[in-house]
């Protein structure tokens, strides 16, 4: 990483083209004035190369925080020095703070995915169902849990969906029997399906009008998840709505600052 005048913010996945969170933060900083002070940009890490990452170019003074994505949100916690209480519970970390060299871990997915939620419903008692069981996914149980919401989880990872189940109180099912996810009042899909092409992990046959169908996947146009769930006259939540909340509570762990939601949510939607 080149030295900067500025405090540069990244955001690290294994294929950062599709990333918008460059988009959305510089769009904030310009917004505020402080563009001169803040720059965002996309870094590539694949899996093996992230231990190496952790332990030299990260921990640079130039940088001051990072966004994590899919795949690293969980196997990043082996390298931070010290991880925030909730992050800690989730055991999944999205936002990386620098100190000094000193690398904190937190987790806004949670939030972000819980105040997409409430815009639109309240939470409690109501039966919700999550596709997946990755980092993406224990955050959003972690805050339905704290919600009061009757959670069931499906997925092909057995063994991790046991953990979040014990841990959150959910339901287990198996991934054959995902189409039962559609009696719930809200379908959360956490897994990559559909992300990079018109793959769907639900026919939409079973779908129903007014049920909340959330993607934390976005895609130009929409996924083919929200497509069949608008067919049936659901109510549909994007991933630009999740990234977009959750980062806002990533920008004011950066620079102390109140997010300007509108000037985030242009950057994010008119992209």
């Amino acid at each position: 990483m080149q030295n900067s005048a500025k405090k540069i913010c990244l955001v690290i996945k294994d294929k950062v083209s599709q990333s918008l969170s460059p988009t959305m933060h510089n769009a904030a900083y310009k917004a505020l004035g402080i563009d001169s002070e803040y720059t965002f940009l996309a870094r590539q890490i694949k899996p093996e190369e992230l231990a190496n990452a952790m332990q030299n170019e990260l921990r640079t003074s130039d940088i001051c925080a990072f966004a994590i994505t899919i795949p690293h949100k969980e196997t990043i916690i082996n390298y931070l020095d010290e991880i925030d209480s909730t992050a800690k519970e989730i055991g999944a970390v999205n936002t990386v703070i620098n100190v000094n060299g000193k690398l904190k871990g937190y987790n806004t997915d949670w939030e972000g995915a819980m105040n997409s939620l409430l815009k639109y419903t309240s939470l409690k008692n109501k039966k919700v169902a999550i596709l997946g069981s990755g980092g993406t996914a224990r955050a959003i149980a972690y805050g339905l849990s704290k919600e009061g919401s009757e959670i069931s989880l499906y997925t092909r990872n057995i063994d991790t969906g046991t953990k979040i189940a014990t841990q959150f109180g959910c339901k287990l099912f198996s991934w054959d029997n995902r189409e039962e996810a559609c009696n719930a009042d809200i379908i959360i899909n956490t897994t990559p399906i559909g992300r990079e092409d018109d793959a769907t992990p639900l026919s939409g046959n079973r779908m129903q009008a007014q049920q909340i169908i959330f993607d934390v996947n976005y895609k130009k146009g929409s996924t083919q998840l929200l497509n069949l769930a608008k067919q049936k006259n659901a109510i549909t939540i994007d991933g630009l709505e999740m990234l977009l909340q959750q980062g806002m509570l990533q920008f004011e762990l950066y620079t102390g600052l109140k997010a300007p939601e509108e000037a985030m949510r242009k950057a994010l939607y008119n992209e």
